[in-house]
């Protein structure tokens, strides 16, 4: 089973998510459900896709309740169908009610990103494309978006603005050059990957002549990237970017580039569907 640690970072994160819905407690389930009373249910799948953030979900619950029970009955990264069971939970009837919402925003949220991230995954078969993400994630849930295009197949890019240089057309403009850029930068020493954005063939040319590792074609026509792919002969790691669809990434990918970044796979979520239904009171029926 496909399983990723919990950091202490998405801890916090979560009891933050928790301490914004509760507050200072759920009137409604505190004063319709005894303190003592216990609940069976289940969270399913209520569409078609790609599922993610059960461990995420069960984090939730056990932050709540360290007695309640979770058990698994889906995988992360599993497709599952409509209807289909994701989990099992048994334990305090109030802690389940009082978490539910959290935990399926987490798995909704999730599970959407790893859904369209497989759609474009599966549109790229049968090329040399990979599938990365971008930046373009929900402030203080990062962590999270990253992890769910993983589980639905792609390629993490950037964590944050500290695990690779990116030199963008800001960059560049304000150094001079793209010469200049790749100057200060590699004086700064960091041993860090340096990738160029290049707008122009001749951004292309510059970039290769100064030996970097990774170049990001910017919104370039694919007649322009495959010339860049011809011009690059292998020797840098080309990554397409901008104006990219589902419609027309597999086109993309047939120009030979390495990379295709897709800033809607984070900042454009379709919430997948998921709920929590009451099955039974146990040891009742």
């Amino acid at each position: 089973m496909t399983t990723y640690p919990i950091t202490e970072n998405m801890l916090e994160t979560i009891q933050h998510a928790l301490a914004e819905d509760i507050g200072p407690g759920d009137v409604t389930s505190n004063a319709i459900i005894p303190a003592d009373e216990q609940l069976k249910g289940h969270i399913i799948a209520k569409q078609e896709g790609i599922i993610s953030g059960l461990l995420v979900a069960q984090a939730v619950y056990k932050l709540c309740d360290p007695q309640i029970e979770c058990r698994l009955t889906a995988e992360e990264g599993q497709q599952v169908s409509k209807g289909q069971e994701l989990m099992q939970l048994t334990g305090s009837a109030r802690t389940l009610l009082t978490a539910e919402r959290t935990a399926l925003n987490f798995m909704g949220r999730m599970s959407g990103i790893s859904t369209l991230t497989r759609r474009y995954v599966d549109a790229v078969k049968g090329t040399n494309a990979k599938i990365l993400d971008t930046r373009k994630t929900v402030p203080g849930l990062r962590e999270f978006d990253k992890l769910a295009v993983k589980l639905g197949g792609g390629t993490n890019h950037r964590i944050g603005l500290y695990d690779m240089i990116l030199i963008k057309d800001n960059h560049i403009d304000f150094a001079g050059s793209i010469a200049k850029a790749v100057e200060n930068a590699r004086a700064a020493k960091t041993g860090l990957e340096i990738e160029v954005e290049a707008r122009t063939l001749s951004d292309v040319e510059a970039a290769l002549e100064l030996g970097v590792e990774r170049i990001l074609l910017d919104n370039m026509s694919c007649e322009m990237m495959s010339q860049a792919v011809k011009m690059n002969n292998g020797r840098a790691k080309l990554e397409a970017s901008g104006n990219v669809t589902l419609e027309n990434v597999h086109t993309v990918a047939q120009t030979g580039v390495d990379f295709i970044s897709i800033g809607a796979l984070t900042h454009s979520v379709l919430v997948f569907d998921v709920s929590f239904d009451y099955l039974e009171k146990p040891g009742r029926h």
